[in-house]
């Protein structure tokens, strides 16, 4: 019997067994890697950002003065206004707080003469005037704005139809004017009555401040005489006999310069000439009653606006004693105003008014 020798273990086996198990890993990363499977990353550590305090302040809310247009503090004009019938007459002049209006209208009375309506609300000065009697136009004029109207006194009719008028009649030597009302040492009587403002406006906080009587622009530049309108230097008015005034327009200031009958310059008590930002001209019928010149504001009729050195013309109209004047151009938009101060000149249409 023939013995078979032993053999040593083989290592081709074990070569091969681990040669697969290499293979089959590599075959295994591959699949991974084709199938978009990776090890997972580290999460980012967040970056920390710097803290940030706005310097940001949100300006104050704002809103129109009504009778200029110009930009206030928004409910910084809650006093109501003040009109009065202010004296023109050649002794009387100059005036006093004319030149703080916020506007100012001129109507004929006997005589060729003028006075003024004249508007305080914006900018209210401690004495004004000197004031003198109330004419029957005025009712028209005033109830509008509302507020109050002070005033010399007057013919009863007339007085009486001030008094019908939704506004605070303040007369001269009536009881509620003992304090603010005194004659002064600026003119020879009937020239010298004056009036403490303030005073007179105090005495009635339970009045509304008045709304707005014209269309604003926000600029000069932007009014509708400065775009539209024709180029003037000056303008030239006649209301009676012995009144001329006249305009001039100032390119330095913006403003159009005041110039009385005569061609002198027209100065307030501190000797500054007065100017206006916007001129208004109305064509008005006047009826002579009772030998009282009075203008005729119900109704409609010509108009020009001058603002920035230029001139537009309109149509004006007022439907009933408490509206406002409209101004209308040619296309029936309404005419926009300069932020600023405002005479509204009502002449006569037997007078006459001329811009070159």
């Amino acid at each position: 019997m023939t013995r078979l020798a032993s053999r040593p273990p083989s290592t081709h086996g074990a070569v091969r067994s681990v040669r697969g198990a290499a293979a089959m890993g590599v075959v295994i990363v591959a699949a991974l890697v084709a199938s978009g499977c990776t090890a997972e990353a580290p999460m980012p550590s967040p970056t920390p950002t710097p803290s940030y305090t706005s310097s940001y302040v949100p300006p104050d809310p704002t809103g129109l003065a009504p009778l200029t247009g110009e930009v206030i503090a928004l409910d910084s004009l809650t006093t109501p206004s003040l009109a009065a019938k202010v004296d023109n007459h050649p002794d009387a002049r100059p005036q006093i707080g004319l030149e703080r209006t916020d506007i100012v209208f001129e109507e004929l009375v006997e005589g060729g003469l003028t006075r003024y309506v004249a508007v305080w609300h914006s900018d209210v000065p401690d004495i004004i005037g000197p004031v003198r009697s109330i004419r029957p136009m005025d009712p028209d004029i005033i109830s509008p704005l509302g507020g109050i109207v002070a005033y010399s006194g007057g013919q009863s009719r007339f007085v009486e139809l001030m008094r019908r008028a939704p506004v605070v009649n303040a007369i001269h030597g009536q009881p509620d004017t003992r304090d603010t009302f005194f004659r002064g040492d600026n003119a020879p009587a009937p020239h010298n009555v004056l009036v403490r403002a303030p005073q007179v406006i105090a005495q009635h906080p339970e009045l509304a401040p008045p709304v707005q009587q014209f269309a604003f622009a926000d600029s000069i530049a932007a009014a509708t005489a400065t775009k539209d309108g024709v180029p003037t230097a000056a303008i030239a008015l006649r209301f009676g006999s012995q009144s001329t005034p006249s305009w001039a327009w100032d390119a330095g200031s913006e403003r159009w310069l005041r110039f009385q009958t005569g061609g002198d310059p027209d100065t307030d008590a501190q000797g500054a000439q007065l100017s206006a930002v916007n001129v208004v001209v109305l064509r008005v019928p006047v009826q002579v009653i009772q030998s009282i010149p009075t203008t005729q504001l119900i109704g409609s009729g010509e108009a020009w606006i001058s603002t920035g050195g230029a001139t537009v013309r309109a149509t004006w109209s007022k439907t009933s004693m408490t509206a406002p004047i409209r101004l209308l151009d040619a296309e029936g938009v309404a005419v926009r105003l300069a932020p600023g101060n405002t005479w509204v000149e009502l002449v006569p249409l037997a007078g006459s008014a001329s811009f070159r």
